[in-house]
């Protein structure tokens, strides 16, 4: 006797609900589906009894619990009240992957502001809204790491540390020795987001930031000066006059920079793995040979205006020169239009679709390995650090800031105005610092080494067995060398002290 059957599809044919733990293989619902699209029937639907989960009247229905052939029957008269084709249910799986870069779905992103932790602050400067966090070395949370490590404040410092990241980096790459560091110093330690990076929102670079009261053009949030600038505001914001300046990797070059445009800002630099292409040096022998070479060209001027053809040789000489200049000139203005053209070109590419695609698919083939890569141990990177750090990708938007970024470090316009920074890292003035682990993959320790000769009375450190991020991986070794370096940066400063009061 034919007999009607209510079904619940989410129950029965678990495999048709989003439920992550399908019933049947793919090859199963391959070939039910074709038998279904083959055989079709007719049937009486009924509504939805609650939220994913659908129920349809079957005219004939055996039980789902009989032979192969009365459940393939049962199939036969079953269907959706919105159905599913089988290459959409089918390629359900492969789009989910699709929409995931570096493990992170993309379909769910948010504001910033959302992912915030506890200790989390923003700040609103030039229309940005900055993420930092600050450590206050006189909070109980500071006095248990003080007993921990066995360390001692340094008196008569004075001085908060702010703390600037590297590409790609967050405030969590600070995470390890920010209460350490505050416990050493005595005083409050700083640690933000730069625009593109962790927590700090997103800019659309479409509606101008707010900038100040003269200037030529709007300020670009993802430029070297906004970071700068923005460095300087925190400093502001710590009430001092004076702040420790700690850059690792790329923010080693916001860092030096911010010394550049206020020096009397900067107490001193600490420069981690620091990214800056160290110079070479100019060999001594070229000043040595200067005065020999000046004095025997005097001598040979002297008999050369004797000479009677020296009159001709003059005279071909201006008009030669005059023809090099016109011909300079030409080149100048032509080269300018080629070059001028050229960024905008460069622009339009970096700033497109392709560019924005091409974004995401390095960050998702190569954005963890780099991490473990930069590490001496890879296999000591735990999944804790990987969340860490693929935790922005969470934020909308944060494709195109990092290809705005990009473009913004590319195109730098204020590079054509200024000396360039490896020829003005001798001017520096001030105590300066240079840790490298002597296993960095990305940013060699000879190249640190050579810097340290460049910029006068640095002091140079080499943790052993230790890549590219020394603050995470050697903590305590990172800790001991900071602590020594201020140790005698507040003995010097205590010298000059007692030398000018005799004085």
């Amino acid at each position: 006797m034919m007999r009607m059957k209510l079904g619940v599809f989410s129950g029965e044919l678990g495999f048709l609900t989003p439920s992550p733990t399908p019933f049947l293989s793919h090859r199963c619902i391959t070939s039910t589906l074709s038998y279904i699209h083959k055989h079709p029937s007719p049937l009486i639907f009924a509504s939805y009894p609650r939220k994913n989960s659908f129920v349809a009247f079957a005219s004939s229905a055996p039980s789902v619990s009989g032979s192969g052939a009365e459940y393939s029957g049962y199939l036969h008269e079953c269907f959706m009240l919105n159905p599913i084709s089988p290459e959409q249910l089918l390629d359900v799986g492969a789009k989910k992957k699709k929409k995931e870069i570096a493990g992170i779905d993309q379909d769910e992103l948010v504001d910033p502001k959302v992912l915030a932790d506890l200790d989390s602050c923003f700040c609103e400067f030039k229309g940005v809204h900055i993420h930092h966090k600050i450590c206050d070395a006189e909070s109980q949370a500071q006095s248990v790491v003080q007993n921990q490590i066995g360390s001692h404040q340094i008196k008569k410092l004075g001085f908060p540390m702010i703390l600037l990241h590297g590409f790609g980096a967050s405030v969590f790459s600070w995470k390890q020795v920010m209460k350490p560091l505050a416990v050493v110093i005595g005083s409050k330690v700083l640690a933000f987001d730069r625009p593109a990076f962790g927590l700090t929102s997103r800019v659309n670079l479409s509606k101008p930031l707010s900038s100040e009261a003269g200037d030529a053009k709007p300020l670009n949030a993802y430029s070297m000066t906004f970071s700068v600038l923005a460095t300087l505001h925190f400093i502001d914001l710590l009430n001092a006059e004076k702040a420790i300046l700690v850059g690792h990797s790329a923010g080693s070059l916001v860092a030096v920079n911010t010394y550049f445009e206020a020096p009397e800002r900067v107490a001193a630099l600490i420069l981690v793995a620091p990214a800056i292409f160290a110079p070479l040096t100019t060999p001594r022998t070229v000043k040595e040979n200067k005065s020999r070479h000046d004095n025997q060209i005097k001598d040979d001027n002297s008999s050369i205006r004797k000479n009677p053809i020296f009159g001709l040789y003059k005279m071909l000489s201006k008009i030669t020169k005059y023809i090099a200049e016109a011909i300079t000139q030409m080149m100048k203005q032509m080269t300018n239009m080629f070059n001028f053209l050229y960024r905008k070109l460069l622009s339009a590419i970096l700033r497109s679709s392709l560019a924005i695609m091409l974004v995401r698919m390095a960050i998702d083939k190569f954005g963890t390995a780099a991490v473990r890569n930069s590490w001496y141990d890879p296999k000591q990177v735990s999944e804790h650090v990987l969340s860490g750090y693929t935790k922005p990708l969470r934020t909308k938007d944060w494709d195109r800031a990092l290809v705005e970024y990009t473009a913004a470090m590319l195109l730098d316009e204020e590079s054509k105005t200024k000396t360039s920074l490896s020829d003005r890292l001798h001017k520096i003035s001030c105590p300066v610092l240079i840790i490298t682990g002597d296993t960095d993959r990305l940013v060699p320790s000879w190249n640190a080494e050579r810097l340290s000769r460049v910029i006068p009375a640095a002091s140079f450190e080499v943790i052993k067995q230790c890549g590219h991020l020394p603050h995470e991986e050697k903590v305590e070794e990172f800790i001991s060398i900071v602590e020594n370096f201020l140790r005698r940066l507040v003995g010097d400063s205590n010298e000059q002290y007692a030398q000018s009061a005799v004085i």
